[in-house]
C-alpha cells in the first residue's frame, strides 16, 4: 500500500509542477496563457492523484479516471512537442513527459491489482497490460526524440517511422514476400529435419553419440561465415536463404525433439510393453505426444531464428528485393526511417507467426498439466 501512496503521491507532484510550469519560452507561473487546455488537463491528472493518495473513497465509474486522463495527457504531449521548436522545450514539457509515464505506471498497476489472472476479464491483464507498456515506450520514444531534437539519421521518431511504412507498403510487401518465401522453406525442411533425426537417435541410441555432437557443432557455425557459402551453393534467390534457415533450425529442432521423446515415463513405457505394443505403437501412441510441449518450445524458438537467419543471409547476396538486401541498402543511403520501418514489419511477422504457434500449441496440447493448472 505504500508504494501505491507514494507512486500517486508523485503523479500529483509531478502533473501539479507541470501544470504550472512554461513548456516553452521565459513564462513561470502562468496557467492559461498559450496551452490552457494542456494545463487543465495536467491539473486534473494531479488531482485525481492526490485523491487517491489521500484514501478518498472513489465511486465505481472512477476507476476508468484515471486511463482517460493520462491518455488526454499524451496525446496534449505529442500535440505540444510538434507545435513547437524541440530547442524551445522547456522543464515543463519534461516533467509533462515525466507525468505522462507515472500515469501510466499508475493504470498498468489498477490493472494488476483489479484483474483476476484467472477470471473471465483476464484478457484484459493479458492484453492491456502489454498493450499500455508498449504505447507508453512509443510515447517516450517519440516525446524525447522531439525535446532533444535527436536527428532522424541517429533515431527517427515513430510517427516518422509510420509515415515511411504507410507510403511504403508495396516496396515492403515485395521485400516481405522474397523472405519470406527462403523462410518457410528452410523453416519446414529444418524442422522436420530435426524430429525426423531424433527419431532416429531415439530408435538407434548409438548414433546419439554422433549425431548430436555434429548437430552442435553446425549449430555453432556463425552464420555470416555460412551466408556467403550458401549463397556461392545455391545462387541468389530464395533457395541459399532457405538452406541457411535449415542449418539455424536444425539443431534445436533436435535438441527438443530428443528431451521431448524421453519425456515420457517409466510406467507409462511398461503400460504399453503389457498392452504388447511395438516401438511404432509406443511412439505415436505415447511418446510423440509426451514430446508435444518441448515440440512446439522448438517451433517457437525457430519462428524468431528462422527470420534472422533469412534476413542476415540476405547481406551477403540477393535479388534487389527482400528485408534484408532493403535494410542494407537504405543504411547505405542514410534513409534510417525506412530501415526501421523494414524491422518494424519483421518484428510484427515473427510475431505473428509466434503467436500462430503458441495458439497451437494451446488447442493441441489442452491436456498437458501447465495448462490445467493455469485453469484450475
Amino acid at each position: 500500500m505504500k508504494i501505491r501512496i507514494t507512486l500517486r503521491t508523485f503523479i500529483a507532484v509531478t502533473a501539479f509542477m507541470a501544470a504550472i510550469g512554461p513548456y516553452s519560452g521565459p513564462e513561470i507561473l502562468s496557467l492559461f496563457d498559450e496551452e490552457p487546455w494542456s494545463r487543465l488537463i495536467f491539473f486534473l491528472l494531479g488531482y485525481i492523484a492526490m485523491k487517491d493518495a489521500r484514501g478518498e473513497e472513489q465511486p465505481a465509474s472512477a476507476v476508468w479516471n484515471m486511463p482517460a486522463i493520462t491518455a488526454m495527457a499524451a496525446f496534449e504531449v505529442v500535440m505540444l512537442g510538434y507545435g513547437r521548436a524541440a530547442v524551445n522545450a522547456e522543464w515543463g514539457y519534461f516533467l509533462a513527459i515525466a507525468a505522462v509515464w507515472l500515469g501510466a505506471w499508475q493504470v498498468i498497476d489498477t490493472i494488476i491489482e483489479k484483474i483476476s489472472p484467472k477470471g473471465r476479464h483476464a484478457w484484459v491483464l493479458n492484453i492491456g497490460v502489454p498493450l499500455i507498456f508498449g504505447l507508453t515506450l512509443l510515447l517516450l520514444w517519440e516525446t524525447l526524440t522531439i525535446g532533444f531534437a535527436v536527428p532522424k539519421v541517429i533515431l527517427p521518431a515513430p510517427s516518422a517511422i509510420l509515415l515511411r511504412l504507410v507510403t511504403s507498403i508495396p516496396i515492403l510487401a515485395a521485400d516481405f514476400v522474397q523472405t519470406v518465401q527462403g523462410i518457410g522453406a528452410g523453416y519446414v525442411i529444418g524442422c522436420g529435419a530435426g524430429i525426423l533425426v531424433a527419431v532416429l537417435i531415439d530408435r538407434v541410441p548409438f548414433l546419439q553419440r554422433g549425431l548430436l555432437p555434429l548437430g552442435n557443432l553446425v549449430s555453432a557455425l556463425p552464420i555470416v561465415g555460412v551466408a556467403p557459402i550458401m549463397v556461392m551453393w545455391f545462387g541468389f534467390d530464395w533457395q541459399s536463404k532457405a538452406a541457411v534457415v535449415v542449418i539455424m533450425t536444425f539443431f534445436p529442432m533436435l535438441v527438443n525433439t530428443v528431451a521431448g521423446l524421453a519425456a515420457a515415463g517409466h510406467m507409462e513405457r511398461d503400460l504399453m510393453k503389457t498392452y504388447g505394443a511395438d516401438y511404432r505403437q509406443t511412439l505415436l501412441n505415447l511418446r510423440l505426444p509426451a514430446a508435444l510441449p518441448f515440440i512446439f518450445n522448438g517451433l517457437k524458438i525457430n519462428s524468431t531464428l528462422a527470420l534472422i537467419g533469412a534476413i542476415v543471409a540476405e547481406f551477403f547476396g540477393t535479388p534487389i528485393v527482400g528485408m534484408g538486401f532493403r535494410i542494407n541498402t537504405e543504411v547505405g543511403r542514410m534513409n534510417i526511417d525506412m530501415v526501421w520501418a523494414t524491422i518494424v514489419v519483421a518484428a510484427l511477422a515473427g510475431s505473428a507467426f509466434y503467436g500462430l504457434l503458441a495458439l497451437l500449441e494451446r488447442r493441441v496440447t489442452f491436456w498437458h498439466a501447465s495448462y490445467r493448472q493455469g485453469a484450475a
